[in-house]
């Protein structure tokens, strides 16, 4: 488990690129993964040793950064998952955000660790809940600090534990923007669904 917590077209949700981003990004993106892979077995193991500058380019075109992605591939190597459907899930989310409400404009700010809410707060008995909004708002705007995952085992045990994908979840922080309690509401009925 890693250390972590973890041309000049227009574009329209899920079907065209960002300048200097090639149409068919998700092909794309399977060939980085695989060779991400490939280098993490072969024993590069940080962000600089398992992407080159062409792949870096290519997932800040997305909304993605080297860390990101390898946090999901160490977490892939160690744990077996999240899987690459998974990960391109929400790889896909995060990219319609950043094309489509952030224009493709990085954010400038990037995260703290001390503002988020401990890993043992919780919101009407929910206990995590609290720290994976706040994560996939991070996530969402492209500001997560470089010692925090989204999608990381304790997102993932939250996410089973209450019968909600973390692509899902994430699809439910975007659509819901500063509403907890429509949040809150979607997870304690797929919670209930559950039981």
């Amino acid at each position: 488990m890693t250390m972590h917590e973890r041309g000049s077209g227009r574009h329209v949700a899920g079907t065209a690129q960002a300048p200097d981003q090639p149409a068919d990004w998700e092909r794309t993106f399977r060939a980085v993964f695989d060779r991400a892979v490939a280098a993490g077995r072969a024993g590069c193991r940080t962000p600089n040793t398992m992407f080159d500058e062409a792949d870096v380019r290519f997932l800040r075109a997305i909304g993605c950064s080297a860390q990101e992605l390898f946090d999901f591939v160490d977490d892939f190597l160690s744990d077996g998952e999240p899987d690459f459907d998974t990960i391109l899930a929400i790889t896909r989310i995060r990219r319609d955000y950043f094309l489509d409400e952030m224009k493709g404009r990085p954010s400038n700010r990037v995260g703290s660790m001390d503002e988020l809410p401990p890993k043992t707060a919780a919101v009407e008995g929910i206990e995590w809940l609290p720290r994976i909004i706040a994560k996939a708002r991070l996530k969402l705007r492209g500001e997560m600090p470089p010692d925090l995952m989204f999608g990381c085992a304790g997102d993932r045990a939250f996410c089973r534990r209450v019968g909600m994908p973390v692509p899902q979840f994430l699809a439910l922080v975007r659509n819901s923007g500063a509403d907890d309690s429509r949040i809150i509401r979607a997870v304690k009925e797929s919670a209930r669904r559950q039981e």
